[in-house]
């Protein structure tokens, strides 16, 4: 048993090897000559069998394993929280950090808390923080392209009532545009002119995008497109409706800051007073540690603290 353990070690640490080999190798060249290799891989399409035009799905830099993970039913979601993150590292990197970060976690616990259980604890926790600190990616991009939609749609609006194309007036917010928004309104305008139709391209949008709003967008153009009428006052009234709702938002926001406060205090407070006693009087905290039923009662004390931070995280947020 302990000989397939160090196999699989050994096995996890040779691909995580060569995956940072790769890196290297790839940030080491010429940075021009970088960009478009990069920019031609992110939009490298293929043709599925009804005639569509689909981006092909790269999730390592290393050959196989990019094919191992295609091939796994799960990893779907996963791909989608890194394109979310519009993270620099691809879906294989935080997959192969996963175990690696979780022995380390492990063996880490084992030796400075010398408690099986916790240390247990201290490996999940250290296996699942890339999804974590994704997600955190995840969110801040969202917040921020939410704030800047409703004037891209004004400028959108207005470029349209000038007489500039759909197509064109994008362009024009790409430009004009940072990051987050910039990026996805000019990775979109690429994935037209690869051949990629307008309803698909901004479907594709709503995808690397998690925000309701951008939804709102994408199916009243498909809609338009369909039906005919007045897009760009079918833009104007949609950005009016999301900049009020955009100041709705910061107006609940303020009035749950409260809230959000108090729920981080009560969260710190055990930690907190846990350290002072433990720095003040090392021994007094002790048989929480080595004692049996100290094991039971952390254990218990963090499954009623993961209870009581998912009711507070619901009491304070408030979905418009």
């Amino acid at each position: 048993m302990n000989y397939m353990v160090a196999g699989i070690l050994i096995f996890l640490a040779s691909v995580i090897v060569i995956e940072i080999f790769f890196y290297i190798l790839k940030k080491i060249r010429a940075a021009k000559k970088a960009d478009i290799r990069n920019r031609l891989k992110k939009y490298t399409f293929v043709e599925n069998e009804a005639g569509d035009i689909l981006k092909k799905r790269k999730l390592s830099d290393i050959q196989f394993f990019n094919n191992f993970l295609l091939s796994l039913p799960f990893v779907s979601g996963m791909e989608k929280l890194v394109v979310q993150a519009h993270s620099t590292h691809p879906l294989g990197v935080y997959i192969l950090a996963t175990p690696l970060l979780g022995v380390v976690g492990y063996w880490s616990g084992l030796l400075f808390l010398n408690t099986a259980l916790l240390a247990m604890v201290l490996g999940i926790a250290a296996a699942i923080a890339p999804y974590f600190y994704l997600a955190i990616l995840k969110n801040r991009r969202t917040n921020k392209f939410q704030a800047q939609l409703h004037e891209a749609l004004d400028l959108i609006a207005r470029a349209l009532k000038a007489g500039h194309s759909f197509n064109s007036a994008m362009q024009l917010a790409a430009e004009e545009f940072e990051d987050p928004l910039g990026t996805e309104f000019q990775e979109t305008i690429d994935e037209l002119n690869f051949g990629v139709s307008l309803p698909d391209a901004l479907k594709n949008l709503s995808v690397r995008v998690d925000c309701n709003e951008i939804k709102y967008f994408v199916i009243a153009v498909i809609i338009q497109k369909e039906t005919g009428g007045n897009l760009a006052g079918l833009i104007e009234s949609l950005a009016d409706i999301l900049r009020e709702r955009f100041k709705f938002q910061g107006k609940i926001r303020i009035l749950s800051a409260e809230g959000k406060m108090s729920a981080i205090i009560l969260i710190l407070l055990p930690f907190l007073i846990g350290g002072w006693l433990s720095f003040s009087n090392p021994k007094f905290l002790e048989p929480l540690v080595t004692e049996t039923i100290g094991q039971i009662m952390l254990g218990g004390a963090g499954i009623m603290m993961i209870i009581g931070i998912f009711i507070m995280s619901r009491m304070v947020k408030i979905e418009v």
